[in-house]
């Protein structure tokens, strides 16, 4: 006779943390080396959720969804820092080049700043629980589906074998194309397959996919409203390129005979910036509901805080971390550079916390929408803000200091928006809000760490900003920095971006925006093979069924991700390990 469990399933226990923390560094890693491929970022709830089940159930027999819900939490909760700090730091190493000393920060400082960073944001956002979700009753599409996994163990263990067999597949791809590829023919070079050149099409239609399963797994995941990510690129290639060809000046003509990238970098690279810098602008316009209520929901709470609550965080330990981490910050800011003063270090730090708790509620509603995050955004208005406040320094120490002070409101943000959707899985699988909570918190550490040997390596081995990895978040964010410090700006090309995403913002689609400007921004070819995610995605939905899809088709994606991004990060430690023997 089977034994009948009696009292309370285990929750918040050192078997959920420590998995939470090892699934967490892996999927960082993965979902790091992602993001600075394609720009933006990727939930880690539901890859930590199946294969939480493939380890607690099927290595150490451990049934409790509740307890899987605690390691999905801390496991997405060190990923929210890929997001967090690979939008914002890679931008001191691309503007290295031209500003001597931006590489020698202080990378315990940076580290210790996001983990600040983090702790504020869970303590803003942890509040607003209760009006977000009880009230409400945003629908947090992420935190529906991590539930789905997590009331499904059986089915949650096979999913991390389908997860499994195609991360070994992709990683295998991968090597095969690294070490491999190039020589085979003369139209594939630099892991692309020029199909443009086979056929002989202008050189303008930039007709190249990027050999990267990954990649596709990425648009399959991101299904039907990833499309939009491939219209800016078909915008700019397939429409305005070859009209641009034909009644441009004899100047933008000739941009456009030279071939994709300078017409890249040249026209459509501001334009694409501008996009994501008018959809942040207006969803700040598009928001102010949503900061009334978060007033409102505070207020609450703080009247709420005695016997009411005592599956809640109590409100006093919130605020706790609200002013602490208030301060540490005015001591982060004052330690980036030599020259800062304590008044300019209070003034970052004290618009920094503001726009951690305005950006947090923005961020954390469009996600409980629509399933996505104008984080890009709020990091670049940040950055910008901060860098007027730091103009008092030298450029390199202004640079410095903005972009540290934004990498740790970056990874705030980042850990606000993931709370909220964690919290509605907890919510709809029956866990206590004060553990899931305290697991969050327990998460906020290991990331910054994972994050920033990972951008150090990667860095070392391929320089971000190049071909290989564009990091174009950290370009557009190095753009904008480069613009305030030397006055260059693209005004017109910014301004017509931003005005087009503005429109989409105040139109309610600022998600539009953001992915439309980032087809602008990104290489051609990667928006190509993404595309071809996208399209496999609708043929899923529509011949395989819904069933199929959350049941095969979205483990192995993600095994997809995995495994290519564990390849590359493999072997960029090769190629820096090799570099350090020859120079020895």
């Amino acid at each position: 006779m089977p034994e009948i469990r009696k009292g309370p399933y285990p929750e918040l226990t050192w078997t959920g943390v420590i998995v939470g923390w090892f699934l967490g560094a892996i999927i960082a890693t993965s979902i790091g080396y992602a993001a600075l491929l394609l720009g933006f970022s990727i939930e880690g709830s539901e890859l930590a959720a199946i294969l939480g089940w493939g380890i607690l159930r099927g290595l150490l027999r451990r049934t409790s969804i509740v307890e899987n819900n605690i390691n999905q939490s801390i496991a997405s909760a060190v990923t929210a820092a890929s997001s967090g700090m690979m939008f914002s730091v890679p931008a001191l190493f691309i503007l290295s080049g031209e500003y001597e000393g931006l590489t020698d920060f202080n990378r315990a400082l940076m580290i210790f700043g996001c983990v600040i960073g983090a702790i504020v944001g869970l303590s803003f956002v942890i509040p607003l629980r209760k009006q977000m979700i009880d009230f409400n009753r945003l629908a947090y599409p992420g935190g529906i589906a991590t539930a789905a996994i997590l009331k499904s163990p059986g089915a949650g263990a096979k999913k991390a074998m389908f997860m499994l067999g195609a991360a070994l597949f992709s990683g295998a791809v991968h090597f095969w194309v690294l070490k491999y590829s190039d020589g085979i023919s003369e139209h594939i070079s630099h892991e692309e397959l020029h199909l443009g050149d086979m056929l002989g099409l202008p050189s303008y239609l930039n007709i190249a996919f990027y050999l990267s399963v990954m990649t596709i797994g990425v648009g399959f995941l991101s299904g039907r409203s990833g499309l939009w990510f491939g219209a800016g690129g078909f915008l700019c290639y397939w429409f305005l390129a070859p009209l641009l060809s034909l009644f441009g000046s004899q100047d933008v003509q000739a941009i456009v005979q030279e071939g994709p990238g300078p017409l890249r970098s040249v026209l459509f690279r501001p334009s694409g910036i501008g996009m994501l810098i008018g959809a942040a602008v207006g969803s700040i316009v598009f928001a102010a509901p949503m900061i009334k209520s978060a007033i409102q929901s505070m207020q609450k709470a703080a009247r709420d805080a005695s016997g009411a609550a005592s599956d809640e965080m109590p409100i006093r330990q919130l605020y706790l971390g609200v002013g602490l981490g208030s301060l540490l910050l005015i001591g982060v800011g004052y330690l980036t550079v030599p020259d800062m003063s304590i008044g300019t270090a209070a003034a970052m730090a004290f618009v920094g916390v503001l726009w951690i708790w305005i950006a947090g509620v923005i961020v954390a509603e469009c996600v409980g929408r629509t399933n996505w995050s104008p984080l890009s955004g709020m990091t670049l208005i940040a950055v910008t803000i901060l860098t007027f406040l730091a103009s008092g320094l030298t450029d390199t120490q202004a640079i410095v200091a903005s972009v540290m002070m934004g990498a740790a409101i970056c990874v705030a943000i980042s850990q606000a928006s993931d709370m909220m959707l964690d919290l509605k899985a907890g919510y709809l699988v029956g866990a206590k809000p004060r553990m899931q909570a305290y697991g969050q918190y327990l998460g906020t550490w290991l990331g910054p760490i994972v994050v920033m040997g990972l951008i150090l390596v990667l860095h070392n081995a391929y320089g971000l900003g190049s071909e290989k990895l564009p990091a174009p978040q950290g370009q557009a964010l190095a753009s904008m920095i480069q613009g305030i410090i030397g006055g260059d700006v693209p005004t017109y090309r910014y301004g017509a971006g931003a005005g087009l995403g503005l429109l989409f913002a105040l139109s309610g689609f600022g998600g539009i925006g953001v992915l439309v400007g980032l087809g602008f921004y990104m290489p051609f070819a990667i928006v190509l093979t993404y595309t071809i995610g996208n399209l496999l995605r609708l043929a899923a939905d529509k011949t395989m069924g819904n069933k199929w899809v959350e049941d095969v088709g979205i483990p192995v994606s993600a095994g997809l991700i995995v495994g290519e991004a564990l390849v590359g990060v493999g072997n960029a430690m090769v190629i820096v390990i090799s570099n350090i023997g020859a120079g020895a």
